[in-house]
């Protein structure tokens, strides 16, 4: 048993100081990105195609030679998603990393490898953060039996990037550590802290699409939401549903512009259009393989979601069986889909892409799945 987890620990230790190395290179490379830069342009004429990365859960059992393992697959996900389509952006919808089972003091070590395919390829994204991103570490029940606690190696604190030893802390890495990491790291990150009068709940935050002919003309509104869980409530607060309110009202306030919505637990909402017994029209997706997992609670965000013309969309992770579109009300409710080998289920893995044309207008997406073929393409807005 200690040769078996000696040879682990060597297979960690040496993943981390090539994934560091590679990073450290990437980043000296990248451009520079204005602060306080919340517009992104897409070329004039040209579509803007998003690329939804969920549920990656790097991280996940990394003690054992089956964890990393599962990382190095998802890399090949996305890898195949970003080569067939090309896309202008990448959102990461929630767990991106699997906090419970990471003994490191900075978890941005696994969140790092997680954005590594985007970012070298030169494309940017921004993140919202999932229930597991900063849950509390989990001690694993195999570690009490007659085994014990395997060897470990942990990086040095303070680090994203570090090839030191220390004692491990298991103490978990926090929301706001996890997005200064990615933002002072990640010139191409468009992820931002969100008010602080709105903290626990971190990502919350607004992007705007425009064309390079007429950048002060906004082609369609992002809006990013944390529906929180790990270290809070699994809940999208009143304060939030004020907050979107405030800033819909000043960016977009004769609802003119399309807006699109993520965030990554689904709200109740989402059980009262989930179909039963497979996908029958209106609703458009390939696995409807398990119950909706929602929210702990409903604090009037869908309510004014619904009510508000411009939002045509919303788009969650979480339920890794599900990846269907169903209608609610005016818009559409719609999963991605579970991208990363990390986290529970053997569905095969893909990523839900949007593209927004400007001229004549359009919202259309599809699923791009690793064997690189397309399912339940629809148009989620004429």
């Amino acid at each position: 048993m200690m040769m078996m987890m000696g040879r682990r620990q060597r297979l960690l230790c040496c993943f981390t100081i090539f994934t560091c190395v590679y990073l450290y290179t990437l980043v000296l490379a990248l451009p520079t990105k204005p602060d306080g830069d919340h517009r992104l342009l897409r070329p004039g004429g040209e579509p803007f195609k998003i690329a939804l990365f969920a549920d990656l859960h790097f991280g996940e059992a990394a003690w054992t030679d089956w964890g990393p393992l599962q990382d190095v697959n998802s890399v090949r996900v996305m890898s195949t998603v970003l080569d067939h389509e090309s896309p202008d952006f990448v959102i990461y919808l929630g767990d991106v990393v699997t906090a419970n089972n990471i003994a490191i003091k900075n978890a941005s070590l696994y969140w790092d490898q997680a954005i590594s395919p985007t970012r070298a390829r030169g494309i940017p994204w921004a993140s919202v953060f999932g229930n597991h991103d900063d849950a509390a570490f989990e001690w694993p029940m195999e570690w009490f039996s007659g085994p014990g606690i395997p060897e470990l190696r942990c990086s040095v604190a303070n680090s994203s990037c570090s090839v030191g030893e220390e004692e491990c802390s298991f103490r978990g890495t926090q929301r706001l550590e996890l997005m200064k990491n990615e933002i002072v790291l990640s010139s191409l990150s468009y992820s931002q802290y969100g008010p602080k009068e709105l903290w626990p709940s971190v990502s919350n935050y607004v992007l705007q699409v425009s064309s390079s002919n007429n950048p002060g003309s906004p082609v369609a509104v992002l809006y990013f939401l944390d529906s929180g869980g790990g270290s809070y409530p699994e809940v999208l607060s009143s304060a939030q549903a004020e907050w979107f309110q405030q800033k819909a009202l000043e960016i977009n306030p004769d609802t003119r512009v399309p807006e699109l919505i993520f965030w990554h637990i689904p709200s109740r909402a989402y059980k009262k259009v989930a179909p039963r017994f497979g996908i029958h029209k209106p609703c458009v997706g390939s696995i409807n393989k398990e119950r909706v997992a929602t929210q702990d609670a409903e604090t009037g965000i869908m309510k004014l979601l619904a009510e508000r013309v411009s939002v045509k969309a919303i788009f969650v992770g979480h339920n890794h069986g599900l990846d269907w579109c169903c209608p609610y009300e005016k818009l559409w409710l719609c999963f991605a889909r579970h991208t990363g080998y990390g986290g529970y289920g053997n569905w095969t893995r893909g990523a839900r892409i949007v593209e927004i044309t400007q001229k004549p207008f359009s919202i259309k997406s599809w699923i791009r799945m690793e064997d690189g073929s397309v399912r339940s393409e629809l148009v989620l807005s004429p």
